[in-house]
């Protein structure tokens, strides 16, 4: 799947916002390239660098009086590993607002380190680099996340949200048996001997039906990356194939920072699932919950053999 040149959008602070977030943001970087070329975007946008370290420093203690924007240009092995551990843990247990920035061939080694609340943009254009960096300056220390300034990234959220409990609810609909779970939305799943038969053909038939749409209509009309996973997680779990993050960014069929938004969301709904790679412990697989599969595969059943895309 080709790359979409999308540019994700984040909302503009106000002047008087600007003006009242924290100028400095603490820099972690893997090279002095990388230090020289973020040290001269957060200049072209008005902020300046904190304290510089490099991943690998013993330093993740000193992180705490900005938030935290990590980029990471080149992959340094296992001391990356280390580091990476030692920082989540950090901005997880001092509520440090952060940002990881990667390369696309290091999305699965940083996500398999990585997670809770830390923004991790995947080859992000220029305009999405500055506005996360904005973002992520006008995020108070607190742990209370923008002040004044959310409104605009609050609604962008609830809406991303509300979207994951509409997919989740449509699902349950379709569900015939079972009962309503409140934290997704979905329907218990019933026993395995009571589940309709689906093929993998099937499910890759509506996967190509959808990516045939874009021969005749502007690809960007047509942003559903939820949708578009859990298609590729159903085709996957039928064929027993496992999904790594990477290859799932590539199935969202919207930039890969995009992606991994949506996927945090629908774990945080217990629509997907994260297993760690127990022969490599720089992958993380994602997969079907149990019910999100089990209505999956009624979704599919109700609509019968004529489907919709």
């Amino acid at each position: 799947m080709g790359d979409h040149q999308v540019t994700e959008q984040y909302p503009t602070l106000s002047q008087a916002e600007a003006m009242a977030a924290p100028r400095r943001i603490d820099l972690v970087v893997s090279s002095d390239m990388a230090a020289r070329r973020v040290q001269g975007e957060l200049e072209r946008i008005g902020l300046a660098v904190g304290n510089l370290l490099h991943v690998g420093d013993n330093g993740v203690d000193e992180l705490g009086e900005y938030p935290v924007w990590v980029e990471i240009d080149e992959d340094k092995g296992a001391a990356l590993d280390r580091w990476l551990m030692a920082f989540d843990a950090r901005v997880d247990s001092a509520a440090i607002p952060a940002a990881v920035a990667v390369p696309r061939q290091m999305v699965d080694p940083v996500t398999a380190r990585v997670g809770g609340d830390v923004d991790i943009l995947v080859a992000a254009d220029a305009a999405t680099r500055s506005g996360a960096m904005a973002l992520l300056a006008a995020q108070d220390m607190s742990g209370s996340g923008v002040g004044e300034s959310s409104s605009g990234n609050d609604g962008q959220l609830k809406r991303l949200s509300e979207e994951v409990q509409r997919i989740a609810a449509a699902l349950s609909r379709l569900s015939q048996d079972g009962e309503a779970d409140a934290a997704s939305g979905m329907v218990s799943a019933p026993a395995s001997g009571d589940l309709p038969e689906l093929s993998v053909e099937t499910v890759r038939s509506m996967i190509r039906a959808r990516r045939l749409r874009e021969d005749y209509f502007d690809k960007e009309l047509f942003h559903d990356p939820a949708w578009d996973m859990m298609l590729d997680l159903l085709a996957a779990e039928i064929a027993q194939h496992r999904v790594p993050v990477s290859s799932l960014c590539m199935a969202a069929a919207v930039p890969p920072t995009t992606a991994l938004r949506w996927m945090k969301t629908m774990v945080d709904r217990n629509i997907f699932l994260r297993r760690a790679d127990p022969h490599d412990g720089r992958r993380v697989f994602v997969e079907l919950s149990r019910d999100a599969s089990h209505a999956l595969r009624r979704y599919f059943a109700k609509l019968g053999p004529r489907f919709a895309v």
